[in-house]
């Protein structure tokens, strides 16, 4: 299934020039009167050129203005099918609709998800995986507690993995990994500076690169051996907030349960693990 049209936008905002991202905000927040209008009623109502809202158009991946206007429809008729109507409005002064939306939106983050992965990709990156001798997670910022959720998972049932929550220490551990071991980069628009030395140490040593962003064509996402695109709905809530750990952690989900399918000694991993740190369980 292909990246739809908010979802592309949500995942690209922040490369988009300041005429541009006008123009994303106002899809955003008006896509249903958006699909009535003329190229010139955009430009006007969202303060930008028609002539930006033309390289808008080609920036996100569609081949013009009225196939923007298509493509928005159709996302339109699957929202309309769903029994439960929804927006992208948030306030605690309407609490229960408020709460549709956000779930509303979180599930179609996950179905975009897990329907941009390649079966083919998928079988290729569980057997570098399960075959590495070490897995390093690598993020910055508001990434890394997923990176921290997968070190704990991939550990326990016993592939050896690490990550740290400085990125220097990151780095260092890169370079003494050997060839076939395997890196797992997490970033949100796929072009963090630190990562991307991350990804270009990855490759010195001669490890395997996986990158899990919500643009494949990202630095990031072309740097490594392996991409997996995450989808993003943030955008529609809050303006200065467009990563979601949901579908990244989702992401990680999906290989440590297919991970724990493909070892045989995995539950006995889970079980030595639990054992051990029972102790500190009530």
């Amino acid at each position: 299934m292909e990246k739809t049209v908010m979802d592309t936008i949500c995942s690209s905002f922040d490369s988009f020039f300041d005429s541009e991202k006008k123009i994303a905000k106002y899809i955003l927040n008006h896509y249903q009167d958006v699909v009535d209008m003329t190229v010139g009623e955009l430009a006007l109502a969202s303060g930008a050129s028609e002539a930006s809202v033309s390289r808008f158009c080609k920036k996100i991946g569609v081949k013009g203005f009225h196939h923007l206007k298509i493509s928005l429809a159709k996302e339109m008729v699957d929202l309309d099918t769903s029994e439960v109507k929804v927006s992208n409005h948030i306030s605690a002064d309407d609490i229960s609709q408020s709460l549709q939306n956000i779930l509303a939106n979180k599930i179609e983050e996950l179905k975009q998800t897990v329907s941009m992965m390649d079966n083919t990709q998928l079988s290729e990156i569980l057997n570098v995986i399960y075959h590495a001798h070490a897995v390093q997670f690598v993020a910055v910022g508001n990434t890394i507690p997923v990176a921290i959720d997968g070190t704990f998972k991939f550990n326990q049932i016993g592939i050896p993995a690490v990550s740290s929550t400085i990125w220097e220490n990151q780095i260092g551990y890169i370079y003494n990994m050997k060839k076939n071991d395997v890196v797992i980069a997490i970033s949100n628009s796929g072009e963090s500076r630190g990562v991307i030395t991350a990804m270009e140490a990855a490759k010195e040593v001669g490890a395997i690169s996986i990158s899990i962003t919500n643009n494949d064509q990202s630095t990031i996402a072309k740097a490594s051996d392996y991409h997996i695109t995450t989808a993003t709905r943030e955008k529609l809530f809050l303006d200065g907030y467009c990563f979601s750990r949901v579908s990244a952690t989702t992401v990680i989900e999906i290989l440590y349960l297919f991970l724990t399918s493909m070892k045989e000694d995995a539950y006995k991993s889970i079980a030595r693990h639990e054992n051990a740190i029972a102790g500190d369980k009530f």
